[in-house]
Order: C-alpha cells, then structure tokens, then sequence
C-alpha cells in the first residue's frame, strides 16, 4: 500500500498556489493620452509581487486610468487626478487575496513631471 488516500479538503502544500491567485484586476486606460507605459509598468510590479494574479487591460476613454480589483472599482484617475502608487496597489490586492474588505485607493502621484 501506498499510503494515498484520495482527494482531501486540505489546503496544498506551500509554494503551489501562487501569490494573487483567485485575484483579478481590470485596469482601463486611455491609450491616445499616452497611459499604456504606465499600464505595462504597474502590470509588471504586481507580477513581480503575486505572479498568479489575473490583470486584463480594456481601452478606455479620455484621461482614464481607473483600476477594479474582482470587479470593484479601486482606483479612479478621473477622479483623483494623478496615478496610483504601486504600495497602495499592492496593499489592496494583499487585502483583496486575504478576502478582506477593499477601500478606494485616494493617493496619487501627479500624471506628469514638469522639469
């Protein structure tokens, strides 16, 4: 005998769930206003961070850069004027993949640098 038992309900063994799985971020983004670059970058650190994470881009309109996380809007560039901050993304998927409740992220950094 081999000792196997069949199908359990107990959770895998560590390292065979990838961080941010069962997350699914929907970012919308203007691509004429030049918001692809920053999609793709904020992509990137969040793979980086949860590799499992599920991140779809929709063209949106005017000036758009809004972010949901499992179909809650999380982030608004109209709104707030600016673009998130990669912490505060990666705070509210680490709350989202822990079931816990999101909030509207209100910080943003300014879309652009004047030199």
């Amino acid at each position: 005998m081999s000792g196997e038992t069949g199908p359990t309900s107990a959770a895998p063994p560590p390292g065979e769930i990838e961080p941010g799985s069962g997350v699914r971020i929907v970012v919308e983004y203007c691509e004429p206003c030049g918001f692809e670059a920053t999609y793709l970058e904020l992509a990137s650190a969040v793979k980086e961070q949860y590799p499992g994470i599920e991140i779809e881009s929709r063209l949106g309109g005017t000036g758009a850069f809004e972010i949901e996380i499992n179909g809650q809007l999380v982030f608004s560039k109209l709104e707030n004027g600016g673009f998130p901050y990669e912490k505060d993304l990666i705070e509210a998927i680490r709350r989202a993949s822990n079931g816990e409740p999101l909030e509207k992220i209100t910080n943003s950094r300014p879309p652009c640098v004047i030199l």
